[in-house]
């Protein structure tokens, strides 16, 4: 993972833990269930950005650079690539 991807993407699992804790508080002080709702919506994008980000990163850096330097074949690329993919 390159170090701005790197960067980012803990910034992004940090504003989910967050969102995480206070959902939880939420939770249990008897928060509305919209509310809840909202802070849930909140905690899956910021996870699901964070994913999205490091899979792309993967795909456009270190298997671009495995391939070039030879130390993965076209073959292992394109499989990792679909193993990937399944997570967007």
């Amino acid at each position: 993972m390159s170090d701005t991807t790197y960067i980012s993407v803990v910034k992004r699992l940090k504003r989910a833990e967050g969102h995480l804790r206070s959902l939880i508080s939420m939770i249990e002080a008897g928060s509305e269930c919209v509310d809840v709702a909202q802070q849930l919506h909140a905690v899956e994008n910021a996870l699901a950005n964070a994913k999205r980000e490091m899979i792309h990163d993967h795909l456009n850096h270190c298997l671009e650079e495995a391939l070039a330097n030879g130390a993965m074949s076209a073959g292992e690329a394109l499989q990792q690539a679909r193993s990937l993919t399944k997570y967007l």
